[in-house]
C-alpha cells in the first residue's frame, strides 16, 4: 500500500522517466505505476475509522443494518471479506449497499457476484472485524449478537439509516387483508404491513429497540418475525426508510 505523497512523486517522475526507472527510484511496483498513469485510483484506501478514531455516521449505520440482516464476514489469508447478499429483484438496494461500503471505506474495490436470484456485494479489508465486532465463527443466530456502546451511540444518532439497512435486507412491505361484517354484509379490508424476519432473537431485539427510538409501534407476530402494522407506524416507517426498489 502506497501513501499519497509517494503517488504524487511517482506521477511527477513518470512525466520524464520510464516505468522501470520510476519503480527503481520510488520502490513502487510497475503494476501500480501503470494503474496510476492510466488514471486508476487517485488515493490509497482509507485507514480504519475505528483504529484512527474517525467519526462514523449514517452510511455505517445503514451498513450495520445490512450486515445484521443478510451480511457475513469470512477470513482469507491476508484480509477479511464482507459479503452482503441482496435480492436481485431490487437493483436500487444493491446500489445502496455498494455506496455504503464505499462511504465507510473510501477507495475500496467492491465486487458484485451474481447467482440465481441473488447479487452478493463484497469488499475485502483486514479491518472489517474492527467495524463489525459481532463477527465470529458460525451463523449469527447461533451466537450472541450484542452492539458495542459506540455502535449503539451511532444507531441512536442515525436510527432511520440503521432501520433502512435492516428492513431492506431481512424485511418486506406486504399487504394483508381481513374481512368484517358491516350492516350484515361481509367486506374485505386491505392494509399494508412492514415485517422484519430474522432467526436471531438478539437481532430481533435490536430491531425492536431501534423502532422504539423512532416511536414506531411493533409486535412480534411469530417466533422470528417483528411486524409494524398500525397505520401510523407503517406511514412513519415508509417516511423513514422508503420502499424497497
Amino acid at each position: 500500500m502506497y501513501d499519497e505523497p509517494t503517488r504524487d512523486r511517482a506521477l511527477a517522475l513518470l512525466a520524464q522517466h520510464t516505468l522501470s526507472e520510476v519503480s527503481r527510484r520510488t520502490g513502487v511496483s510497475r503494476a501500480a505505476l501503470r494503474d496510476w498513469r492510466a488514471g486508476g485510483p487517485s488515493r490509497s484506501p482509507a485507514a480504519c475509522p475505528r483504529c484512527s478514531g474517525a467519526t462514523l455516521g449514517a452510511s455505517y449505520a445503514e451498513l450495520l443494518g445490512f450486515y445484521l440482516g443478510d451480511g457475513h464476514i469470512s477470513r482469507a489469508p491476508r484480509y477479511f471479506a464482507l459479503r452482503v447478499s441482496c435480492d436481485a429483484a431490487y437493483p436500487s438496494i444493491i446500489d445502496e449497499v455498494e455506496t455504503a461500503i464505499r462511504e465507510v471505506r473510501p477507495g475500496a474495490r467492491v465486487f458484485r457476484v451474481r447467482a440465481p436470484g441473488v447479487v452478493v456485494v463484497q469488499a475485502h479489508w483486514k479491518h472489517w472485524p474492527c467495524l463489525f465486532p459481532q463477527h465470529g465463527p458460525g451463523r449469527k443466530h447461533e451466537r450472541p449478537i450484542v452492539l458495542e456502546d459506540w455502535q449503539r451511540t451511532i444507531v441512536e444518532a442515525q436510527p432511520a439509516a440503521f432501520l433502512r439497512g435492516l428492513f431492506h435486507s431481512d424485511g418486506c412491505r406486504a399487504r394483508n387483508w381481513t374481512t368484517r361484517v358491516v350492516a350484515g354484509e361481509k367486506k374485505r379490508y386491505d392494509y399494508p404491513r412492514w415485517q422484519f424476519t430474522n432467526v436471531s432473537a438478539d437481532i430481533r431485539e435490536i430491531c425492536c429497540w431501534a423502532l422504539d427510538l423512532v416511536d414506531v409501534a411493533w409486535r412480534q407476530s411469530n417466533h422470528q418475525t417483528i411486524s409494524v402494522s398500525t397505520r401510523a407506524g407503517v406511514a412513519r416507517l415508509d417516511e423513514l426508510i422508503g420502499l424497497k426498489s
